[in-house]
């Protein structure tokens, strides 16, 4: 016989969203809240810094429990599952849409328009920043509206990122502090961001993860939480449509079913999930799954590609304090071009071909003095990484479903998610995409292959030069370097073999250089050691896919 547990309400997932909705739940109602988690418990604080030690000597993952073996399935960015979610490790960057997002149907002809506006979401979003910490400086009212402040000033900024800004902004570009929920002064009982640069693992707790939520709202007994417990279908009351409870099994006790009743359903499990669980809970009445009346539950998965370059900056910087840390820019997401381009615009600083190397440009060891010396001349000059991340139309063919043939330990189907991109033409989107991502994915699994072999990938350079990218321990390179062509000039992709566009700086145009790339290029991956370097070629589509956010 199946365990019962009933309550007024049950979050189905413990991630952000759920830590949201629970607390305003419990500050705003006397409903009992159940919380239903798939992923196992990870409330170490005390233990963040061994696990950073251990992350920075070795790369051992610092969340080494925040998985399930065998939950998982084609085509998912990340199979993070845990209370506190991907949130546990994100970066903590917290930029708004636009105004425009919502509206891209009215505006551009394209795509679609949401049911709502940015002025109705803005208390909301001025909630959420309140709730999990938002430190930032508000950008120039035109390109960045908000109806009040952050509720944290922004973190300090760094000497590198300050020339940066500077020299971003004689492009004509207006650039600001990207804002991240990382406290910059004490909030919440958490600690103020010492920028030790480890994000993914903050030993402080100074970055907002969703586990202090929940340890917060279990410490006051305000929320029940029920984790390693996985959520396998919704069960429709008697000829009802409304779901009568949840069907779930303990992770440690797999053979006992447990139902979750409730009045109110919450899917808080992700994009991937949430959708997973509803085609999961087919019926003779509903074979599609519930609440998919339309057929439409799964379809249209959308997200952003992006388009990575690396800039050499006239000006002597000292990569290494809060790389993290980013600026931004939204006059390319707000402007309303002939064609359909939107993308931000974010700087960092970086120290890809200035770190110290043990062979010169022409393969000679370098060693003592002779290391010191080249790596001191490479250093007079800085490095910019600069990333756009451009907007996708969302497609029917990119969809979610269910895998007859991959499953997991209890039997059920996996999620597939396969994603098309769609090329616009003429203000309508037309069918392009699935032959290209399969092209991306063939790109993907062979530079892996080349990776294994030679992983010291190098960014090209003006003229069919390379400049050189670093290296990991314990790999060998087969041919020598080529020479570096230093230059003051802006670079940006352009093709395979010329890959970087010389530009003046003084005469530069950001939005002409990155809005060329963001449309008639199509790309192919070169792995690097920050992530892919997209490097597009003379025709196609533009579908370059950033390996980080």
């Amino acid at each position: 016989m199946a365990k019962t547990i009933e309550s007024d309400v049950v979050i189905i997932g413990a991630g952000i969203s759920a830590a949201m909705v629970a607390e305003k739940l419990t500050e705003e109602t006397d409903a009992k809240v159940v919380i239903v988690e798939a992923g196992d418990k990870i409330f170490n604080l005390e233990e963040r810094f061994d696990r950073r030690a251990r992350f920075l000597a070795y790369r051992e993952n610092p969340w080494p429990g925040d998985h399930i073996r065998g939950q998982t399935g084609t085509g998912i960015q990340s199979r993070s599952m845990a209370v506190g979610g991907l949130a546990l490790h994100w970066g903590g960057t917290t930029p708004r849409y636009s105004p425009e997002d919502f509206r891209v149907r009215s505006i551009y002809g394209v795509g679609y328009d949401w049911p709502f506006t940015y002025d109705d979401l803005d208390p909301f979003y001025q909630e959420a920043e309140e709730r999990i910490g938002v430190a930032g400086s508000p950008g120039p009212a035109e390109l960045d509206p908000r109806s009040e402040d952050y509720p944290l000033p922004p973190l300090p900024v760094s000497y590198n990122l300050a020339k940066l800004e500077e020299w971003g902004e004689k492009s004509g570009i207006p650039f600001w502090r990207n804002p991240v929920a990382k406290n910059s002064v004490p909030y919440q009982g958490r600690n103020v961001c010492t920028r030790c640069d480890t994000c993914s693992i903050c030993p402080t707790g100074a970055k907002y993860t969703p586990d202090f939520t929940f340890q917060r709202l279990l410490s006051e007994g305000r929320i029940e939480l029920y984790d390693r417990t996985l959520v396998r279908q919704l069960e429709l009351a008697e000829g009802s449509d409304a779901i009568d409870h949840a069907v779930a099994l303990d992770r440690d006790a797999p053979d006992e079913s447990i139902h979750f009743r409730a009045n109110t359903f919450v899917l808080a499990s992700g994009y991937c999930w949430s959708t997973h669980l509803l085609l999961l809970s087919r019926s003779d009445r509903f074979p599609n799954g519930v609440a998919n009346r339309s057929g439409m539950v799964g379809k249209f998965v959308t997200g952003h590609r992006s388009l990575n370059t690396y800039v050499e900056v006239p000006m002597k910087l000292y990569p290494g304090v809060y790389r993290s840390d980013s600026l931004l820019s939204k006059k390319f997401q707000r402007e309303r071009p002939e064609r359909y381009v939107r993308h931000d615009l974010r700087i960092w600083e970086s120290d890809v071909a200035r770190r110290p190397r043990l062979r010169d440009d022409g393969g000679k060891r370098l060693l003592g003095d002779a290391l010191l010396d080249d790596w001191q001349k490479r250093t007079a000059t800085g490095v910019a990484r600069m990333r756009a991340y451009y907007d996708v139309i969302p497609a029917k063919e990119s969809a979610l479903t269910l895998d007859t043939h991959r499953k997991n330990l209890w039997g059920d189907p996996l999620p597939r998610i396969d994603f098309a991109d769609k090329r616009v033409v003429g203000g309508a989107p037309s069918a392009h995409g699935k032959q290209h991502s399969r092209r991306l994915r063939a790109n993907r699994s062979r530079r892996r292959r080349e990776d294994f072999v030679d992983e010291r990938r190098l960014l090209a350079r003006p003229s069919g030069r390379r400049l050189p990218h670093g290296r990991r321990s314990g790999v060998e390179r087969r041919r020598p370097r080529r020479p570096i062509a230093r230059s003051r000039e802006f670079m940006g992709s352009r093709g395979a073999d010329d890959r970087l566009v010389r530009m003046q700086q003084r005469d530069v145009d950001f939005c002409c250089a990155l809005a060329s790339l963001g449309h008639g290029a199509r790309e192919d991956a070169s792995r690097t050691e920050d992530g892919l370097a997209w490097t597009p070629h003379a025709l196609g589509s533009s579908q370059g896919k950033s390996a980080r956010a």
